[in-house]
């Protein structure tokens, strides 16, 4: 074996390890790691921002099903990745951050650039690891990324110091693994298959409550099998669009807070929630005391503490998506064969009913002006179910994963439990980045737009033509709508003036972009097209829309599901005895 740096050590772990793209930022603790990096395969991308790198990570890994990589240095460029890291916790996203620490014998004495980034993170990251001695750099950065990518992924933190970069050693890449705490269960209890099989079959008003585990497990075609096999409807939260495909007769949409109708209504009056790769969270229950009354659980999760966590589950269910639901397969096929089916064909009528009387839809603003949701709609419409789209926090998400129609797994990426603003365009090049042949656009508000739109210099100047459609209503638009419903219209600090300041397209263009402006429904397509039409550098195009347009459905927070609106001031009418 031959000598060499911590440094040179950790940049051929990471090789080894299958790294391809690293998003990051020099610093004094992180530098000697960059001079190796200059010889390696591995791509570097120079990010404006720390928050960019992490959520570029996070978008890689969404996009590609591979572990995102970021770097940074000690102090604050490691605590720039506190919001990726909570965030990519949240949303179980594979992810490794190698952060530069001060040298060993400096650590706890407030050294310059000090920050104890491993106590800072440990609420927010899957695992993570503070290494002193370069002779352990490649056993923990292969314990990294086999912790971040295997059970439920998520976000690993390896952090090493100065002195372990800068000494010598000897590289050794391990040849198995030993980790006796970390055993985590992918094949499901056959007890338990087979009790959620009676289940499934005695049931009259079941519904498949699909989450972002199906997505990570990579369980959408075993799930299509499961949904026709047994005839029975479908929800997918909003970590879940494109788990099942948007046209599927079966599909009710997404539920929860702006689901659809339909979707809150299967979830509500069902006696049969069958969860896989969900976690009951608020967004989707409302009030948990009134939601879904009458319903037994099943719920299957690889993540044993989300099972009963919010909601009593009667049979929990520990395992990868993938392999609960093939053997759900396999057992409801050996019933059918014997002749037992379950009946839900009165149950599918009344939901199929009330999706065509709830349909999702808007308002045409009566001045003229754009409706955002036209624009999201067309920009589906035209882009279409290959794109990869990238979506920020608040209006402009929910319209997004409202009004595209999704056909394909890992082609809805947005920050979900975090509700990060400022994610969409540092993500979209993050996925770009790692699909390069793929279009990927960028869903943006005003307001996360001018949180990380530094990151399109990094497009620019690295050949990664993204696309950005900002969905301008000079807004903070989620809070202005509560705002509105809650707060009398008193407009406190939620005016951007972002049809003014600043000027998008010119903003677009100082970044060596192409930006351009639509404000009339007239122009829409051509603009899109336009923007579709170019792909050798990104594309800024500034959709100036009616800023007083809503997300409906809607129901209020801590509301039970029961008092879903459709409409301001409109609820929708169930006849009891149809159910």
């Amino acid at each position: 074996m031959s000598e060499m740096t911590g440094a040179q050590s950790l940049i051929r772990s990471l090789e080894a390890a299958g790294t391809e793209t690293i998003f990051g930022i020099p610093g004094g603790a992180i530098l000697p790691a960059y001079d190796p990096l200059m010889d390696s395969s591995i791509r570097h991308i120079l990010v404006r921002h720390e928050q960019g790198a992490g959520h570029a990570a996070q978008g890689y890994a969404a996009a590609t099903g591979r572990v995102g990589v970021c770097m940074a240095t000690s102090g604050p460029g490691a605590t720039n990745l506190v919001t990726p890291l909570a965030d990519a916790h949240m949303d179980s996203v594979p992810m490794v951050a190698v952060t530069g620490q001060v040298a060993a014998n400096a650590i706890g004495t407030d050294a310059f650039q000090e920050a104890d980034i491993r106590g800072i993170t440990m609420p927010v990251t899957k695992h993570n690891f503070l290494v002193t001695d370069p002779a352990d750099i490649p056993r923990t950065v292969a314990e990294a990324f086999h912790i971040a990518s295997t059970g439920r992924p998520g976000p690993v933190l390896v952090d090493v110091a100065k002195s372990a970069l800068q000494a010598t050693t000897t590289f050794a890449w391990p040849s198995e693994l030993l980790l006796p705490g970390y055993r985590p269960v992918t094949r499901p209890h056959s007890k338990q298959i087979r009790e959620a099989t009676r289940l499934l079959l005695e049931a009259r008003r079941p519904v498949l409550y699909v989450g972002g585990g199906v997505i990570r497990a990579g369980a959408s075609a075993e799930l299509a099998r499961l949904a026709e096999l047994t005839g029975i409807p479908v929800v997918t939260t909003l970590m879940a669009r494109g788990a099942f495909p948007d046209s599927h007769p079966q599909h009710l949409g997404m539920p929860g807070m702006h689901g659809t109708v339909a979707a809150v209504a299967a979830l509500q009056k069902s006696d049969l929630i069958v969860s896989l790769g969900a976690r009951f969270d608020d967004r989707v229950t409302g009030n948990l005391d009134t939601f879904a009354p009458g319903a037994l659980v099943v719920h299957a999760d690889i993540d044993p503490a989300e099972i009963g966590k919010n909601r009593h589950a009667d049979v929990p269910i520990v395992g990868d998506a993938k392999e609960v639901i093939s053997d759900l397969l396999v057992a409801l096929q050996t019933e059918s064969d014997a002749g037992h089916t379950g009946d839900y064909e009165a149950w599918v009528e009344f939901l199929a009913g009330v999706k065509r009387k709830y349909a999702l839809g808007y308002d045409q603003p009566a001045d003229g002006s754009l409706a955002p949701q036209y624009v999201i709609e067309r920009l589906g419409a035209i882009a279409g179910p290959d794109a990869v789209y990238a979506a920020g926090v608040g209006q402009h998400q929910m319209w997004a994963a409202q009004f595209i129609g999704y056909e394909k797994p890992n082609t809805w990426i947005n920050s979900g439990g975090l509700g990060t603003m400022g994610y969409a365009v540092p993500a979209a090049m993050g996925a770009k980045a790692g699909l390069p042949d793929t279009t990927v656009w960028a869903v943006d508000g005003d307001g996360c737009f001018q949180m990380t739109n530094q990151e399109l210099a990094t497009c620019a100047i690295n050949d990664i033509p993204i696309k950005v459609a900002v969905i301008n209503n000079e807004s903070l638009g989620m809070v202005r709508q509560w705002q509105t419903l809650f707060y009398s219209e008193r407009y406190s600090n939620t005016d951007l003036h972002s049809k003014r300041i600043p000027d998008f397209v010119k903003l677009a263009e100082a970044y060596g972009c192409v930006g351009l402006a639509c404000e009339t429904p007239g122009d829409v397509d051509a603009t899109i097209q336009k923007a579709m039409e170019i792909d050798d550098v990104p594309v800024v195009v500034d959709f100036r829309v009616h800023r007083d347009a809503m997300v409906w459905p809607m129901v209020a927070a801590g509301a039970s599901n029961d008092d879903i609106k459709y409409a301001r001031d409109l609820a929708p009418d169930f006849d009891e005895d149809d159910v």
